[in-house]
């Protein structure tokens, strides 16, 4: 066994549910989807820890909230040093558990710390009191934001510290403890981002740590003292959470899910660039990411020649263990038994559908035993709506290429799957890009860069069934508080209401 799991974090400790002591309601071992010989970790699941996590959340709430803005960007600050010394393990971690290389790994831990200054930089400055003179005769106005509540953070396999992270600083930055709920392909990189918020020093139940399945998950939101669930992952297990939780008018539901992402290439476009930015789009993580290009609307006059050179490039991609390789690869294995059916099973349904296959995606032999698999490449002649294979999110290293012929057309196949989450499109002609900003329905939509693209600063999230106009990114604090309005009268003396009739005073 690789790593040892410390159990759930709550009252300010560690608690480990040891097997010997009473039968878990489930077990879960974990072993690295690179080499499948390696056992990373095993957890024991005890549903019954989930009174004891709430109720040490709702103590923490009531310390943090009463707790001043100094104190928190301290405490944050704190944390990130805490992360800083941890990086290497960290990254070590994320590589091993998810499968994606040393080298990406790296990179979410470092996005992780540059995200703590935006929050405590620029997102914070949304929820500062905001004050207006004179609103009406002798009386100001005043516009407080207050914290939701203990919020519950259920974190994705893809980015297992990064993304949860930039949802729990913001809603520990507005004043609300947090319950961090990891995937239970993640748990291990989840404990040692724990790890960090305890070695900063926050207050006794601020930080709660909750392992284990959907099922502990499903137990947690539904319970009446949480007021904010935030969730990262597939559109069906989002509507699960949706419906679990629609009775409840006091809880706010933040969800990011699913993307069935478009990248639009023009005939005048640089396709150097753009040949570059799509094998990026298209494949890093291994095509695991919910913003990844899966669909190539390009130029019918263009395409034969754009296919070829990209189809060569592909070809090169070194596909290997993430840390125990040769030649550092640009992809890891898929995360997972399950994300490798997944997969081939989307491969065979495009042959039955009659989309042309470029390049096969394959289950591929390695040094070490793993869930390996090529990129690939489909072309579909149109897009049609009544295929799974166009229109269903794989969430795997695949690219399909539909030949258009006027942007109206790229626009409409942009815009025909039922996910809004992000869109690019390439040309020398902004005019072009103005267009796809007025017409194409994404909450994101970049020129010249590819899908994933995304920037903290900005907001980050989708519409229809890519979420529910809850954005991440530098917004993600605007879904941990409540705004509570406020009149003061300051001259009483004069105050007349001429409208009221009927009545002496």
């Amino acid at each position: 066994m690789k790593y040892q799991l410390k159990g759930n974090y709550f009252h300010g400790k560690f608690h480990h549910p040891h097997a010997h002591e009473k039968s878990p309601d489930r077990s879960i071992s974990r072993s690295c989807p690179a080499d499948l010989e390696t056992i990373l970790w095993e957890m024991h699941i005890r549903y019954e820890v989930v009174d004891k996590i709430v109720e040490s959340a709702v103590e923490g709430q009531s310390r943090w909230r009463k707790t001043s803005i100094d104190e928190k960007v301290s405490t944050l600050r704190r944390f990130k040093e805490c992360v800083l010394i941890k990086a290497e393990s960290m990254s070590e971690a994320i590589a091993l558990e998810t499968g994606k290389p040393f080298w990406e790994a790296k990179t979410e831990i470092f996005a992780l710390i540059n995200k703590i200054d935006i929050i405590i930089n620029h997102s914070l400055q949304r929820i500062l009191p905001k004050h207006f003179s004179d609103l009406s005769p002798g009386t100001n106005g005043h516009l407080y934001y207050r914290p939701i509540g203990p919020c519950l953070i259920i974190g994705p396999f893809n980015f297992p510290c990064n993304i949860a992270n930039n949802q729990i600083a913001c809603a520990l930055m507005a004043g609300n403890s947090i319950i961090f709920k990891p995937s239970e392909k993640t748990s291990y990189s989840g404990q040692l981002l724990i790890e960090c918020y305890h070695e900063a020093g926050f207050p006794t139940g601020v930080i709660n740590l909750a392992q284990g399945d959907g099922e502990l998950s499903r137990r947690i939101l539904k319970e009446k003292a949480i007021k904010g669930i935030f969730f990262t992952g597939s559109l069906e297990a989002g509507k699960k959470i949706l419906a679990n939780t629609y009775h409840d008018l006091s809880k706010l539901v933040a969800l990011e899910l699913g993307g069935k992402n478009s990248s639009i290439v023009c005939k005048d476009a640089d396709f150097n660039l753009a040949l570059r930015e799509l094998i990026k789009a298209c494949f890093l993580t291994s095509g695991q990411r919910c913003i990844s290009t899966a669909i190539v609307p390009i130029h019918r006059s263009q395409y034969e020649e754009f296919i070829e050179k990209f189809h060569c490039i592909a070809k090169t991609i070194v596909i290997d263990h993430p840390i125990v390789h040769d030649i550092e690869p640009f992809m890891g294995p898929l995360v997972d038994q399950q994300a490798l059916e997944n997969y081939l099973l989307y491969m065979g349904m495009a042959k039955r559908e009659g989309i042309e296959e470029i390049m096969r995606g394959k289950h591929l032999e390695r040094k070490h035993s793993g869930y390996y698999v090529s990129p690939s490449i489909h072309l579909a002649s149109s897009f049609n709506k009544n295929s799974h294979f166009l229109t269903n999110e794989i969430f795997g290293p695949n690219c399909t290429f539909i030949p258009f012929d006027e942007i109206e057309e790229a626009i409409q196949i942009s815009n025909s799957t039922e996910f809004g989450l992000a869109a690019s499109i390439f040309s020398s002609d902004i005019k072009n890009y103005y267009k796809c900003l007025e017409e194409i329905d994404a909450g994101q939509i970049n020129f010249n860069r590819s899908t994933i693209g995304a920037n903290p600063q900005l907001p980050f999230g989708g519409v229809k069934n890519s979420g529910n106009y809850h954005p991440a990114g530098i917004t993600t604090i605007d879904s941990c508080v409540f705004q509570l309005a406020g009149l003061e009268a300051y001259d009483t003396q004069n105050m007349k209401d001429e409208t009221i009739k009927g009545v002496s005073f």
